[in-house]
């Protein structure tokens, strides 16, 4: 099949998703536009016609996507529009995310062709896989690119075969969260970059010295933003702590998996 357009859509709290899947593009042939979901109050109503390919990118979360994340690619709708699924996890597991993204597109209209999970630095523990994506993954996920491409180009039509199965359980696992939420120290100067930022809402822009920890999702967008460093996850040695426990436990390199 010829396709058109390529567009990837993606979620990336603090650039590492999105980092994962520009790699992933440099692989194909074409250029692609790009749809970022992240903000907040970014345009989340899109058609895509069956000619085109729609890159999916999203960070996993206790083995599940983001809720936002999952809400924004749902409002998206394809007809009948080959899609990729990039869940991009921190080392330990993807679980069920690449189930969710595989049901959660095909509901939304989108045949998946492929699935990758890709390997990037924790974005709470960044020792854990530290500078990741790297050189061996960019290679690699350039040579997926080319291994999607190819089966496009053989693919005269879409039907349920062309569909990988991919590992995972439903119902999902349920994710209640992390302990540790940012913090805010004197040195706020209320730029409000934070605010502007936060994938969910949860930085007021009259308050940005303030975080509502309710709907907050420790994504650590407005840390990484943060012009002053005035936001940090304390206490830190607790922090510390977690991070020696997880990296013992998941410490050993992970390398991208394909489904094809």
């Amino acid at each position: 099949m010829n396709i058109s357009k390529v567009t990837c859509v993606f979620f990336s709290a603090t650039g590492l998703t999105q980092k994962v899947a520009d790699l992933f593009l440099s692989g194909l042939p074409v250029a692609a536009e790009k749809l970022n979901l992240t903000p907040y109050t970014s345009d989340k109503a899109h058609v895509f016609g069956p000619d085109e390919l729609v890159v999916f990118a999203a960070p996993v979360y206790g083995g599940i996507l983001p809720a936002p994340a999952a809400e924004r690619f749902a409002l998206l709708k394809g007809q009948n529009t080959p899609a990729v699924c990039l869940a991009v996890y921190g080392n330990r597991d993807y679980d069920d995310a690449l189930l969710e993204m595989k049901n959660l597109v095909q509901n939304a209209g989108f045949v998946p062709v492929a699935f990758g999970a890709p390997v990037a630095q924790h974005s709470l523990m960044p020792r854990v896989a530290a500078g990741r994506p790297d050189a061996e993954d960019a290679y690699k996920l350039q040579a997926f690119a080319r291994q999607v491409w190819e089966k496009l180009g053989d693919l005269t039509t879409l039907c349920p075969q062309a569909v990988p199965q991919v590992p995972g359980n439903f119902p999902y696992k349920k994710f209640g969260g992390v302990p540790f939420k940012p913090q805010v120290s004197k040195a706020c100067v209320h730029c409000g970059a934070c605010a502007a930022h936060c994938p969910v809402g949860a930085i007021p822009k009259n308050a940005p010295d303030t975080t509502d920890k309710s709907a907050c999702i420790a994504c650590m967008a407005c840390i990484k933003i943060c012009p002053s460093h005035a936001r940090s996850i304390t206490p830190k040695g607790a922090l510390w702590l977690a991070e020696k426990a997880f990296l013992l436990k998941y410490g050993k390199r992970r390398d991208l998996e394909v489904f094809i």
